[in-house]
């Protein structure tokens, strides 16, 4: 019998442990069970933050560094890399323009921008790369792109003709968009955002209205902030004749699809599919025999296009439809749901009842000792056929 091929590709354990560490712990189960079978780590991702860590974690090699400005305008360093052929960029927007870097201070939800963003894109632009995958998440604004455009050389003017401040207060003011400044490069590459979410730029679903809360734009401000943002699709239909308003997707990050959409006709992609594509899963899926994925916590979000949901929908698409199995810090997907998503089952590291702290200490052997148990069942299952 030819040895057990296994696909090892979970999402990060926040808070515990990332991608590339649940991967290996999960792989050491399965030779701890089945010392000949062939493993192929691939650490996933669903597009928002760990994302860079679990490409980086694939490619090998080093993240680049830039120095740039946070999402209130403080200068900082943020990372970015570039695959193995040199041929696309991924920029994480968490890195420079995300809520964890501005933690330490008041949050202005009018005045936030994603320029450090810009930045990064604008190295990757420089650095040749033929297409760049921009991770959307865990944004501390709510520019609708705007600020990335600006870096990249795009001028927002008002009725006066001078440029408006940066941020979602400053698109309520924009009158036109100058483009005779856009890096020569940015309509050229190919821009594929990373997203998890389907709310529209504006309305009750919108942006401003869904996300806005947790970047403070509390009371009028959300209000505020949609109206603006409203006003920004209406320039952008104006001078580029694309109307973003209600379009699935670009309410993510604060509405940064929406301007990258019109202006360089970026196309927004679930990020684990993104993801996926990036680390050669399809290709590895080909010949598998057993997949393990995992997350952090396996529920209804999970079949919104986040890992264990892309996982599954790859796998029935491989030539082998190898069985899916999920392993979770916890599992609270009824089973048949589950099944009906293509989830062979799906198992938890808590041996029982157990507090968070503990849990989070044991996770690493928890899930090997997990791995190595459904590796057993495989084989065993395999002998019997």
């Amino acid at each position: 019998m030819k040895p057990l091929r296994v696909v090892v590709c979970p999402d990060s354990f926040k808070g515990s442990l990332s991608a590339a560490e649940v991967a290996s712990a999960v792989a050491d189960g399965v030779l701890d069970a089945a010392p000949d079978a062939v493993v192929t780590r691939l650490p996933m991702a669903d597009g928002g933050e760990g994302t860079l860590d679990a490409l980086l974690a694939v490619w090998g090699g080093e993240a680049l560094f830039t120095e740039t400005v946070d999402a209130i305008g403080r200068p900082t360093t943020a990372r970015w890399a570039v695959s193995p052929d040199g041929h696309t960029a991924v920029v994480e927007l968490a890195e420079a323009s995300g809520l964890p870097g501005v933690a330490d201070a008041p949050l202005q939800p009018l005045h936030a921008h994603t320029r450090g963003t810009g930045d990064l894109a604008l190295a990757a632009l420089d650095a040749g790369v033929a297409e760049i995958i921009l991770c959307l998440g865990g944004s501390a604004s709510t520019d609708g792109g705007s600020g990335i455009l600006t870096s990249l050389g795009a001028r927002l003017l008002g009725t006066d003709g001078e440029q408006v401040p940066d941020g979602g207060e400053g698109l309520a003011s924009v009158a036109s968009l100058d483009l005779s400044g856009l890096h020569p490069r940015a309509r050229e590459v190919r821009w594929r955002l990373a997203v998890d979410v389907t709310n529209p730029l504006v309305g009750e679903h919108g942006a401003a209205q869904v996300f806005g809360p947790q970047k403070g734009a509390r009371d009028g401000t959300a209000d505020y902030l949609d109206d603006a943002l409203r006003h920004w699709a209406g320039v952008l239909l104006q001078e580029t004749g694309v109307t973003v308003a209600e379009l699935p997707g670009a309410g993510a990050a604060g509405g940064v699809p929406a301007g990258l959409i019109a202006v360089l006709g970026a196309e927004t992609t679930p990020g684990a599919v993104l993801v996926a594509e990036a680390v050669g899963l399809p290709a590895a899926l080909a010949d598998a025999d057993l997949v393990i994925t995992g997350e952090g916590s396996f529920d209804s979000q999970s079949l919104g296009g986040k890992v264990a949901d892309g996982v599954a929908r790859l796998a029935a698409a491989s030539p082998t439809r190898p069985p899916v199995v999920v392993l979770a810090g916890q599992v609270l997907l009824p089973e048949a749901q589950a099944r009906a998503a293509g989830i062979a089952a799906a198992f938890s590291i808590a041996p029982g009842p157990v507090d968070l702290d503990s849990l989070i200490s044991r996770t690493a052997p928890r899930l090997r000792d997990l791995a190595a148990a459904v590796t057993s069942l495989a084989t065993a299952a395999r002998s019997a056929v």
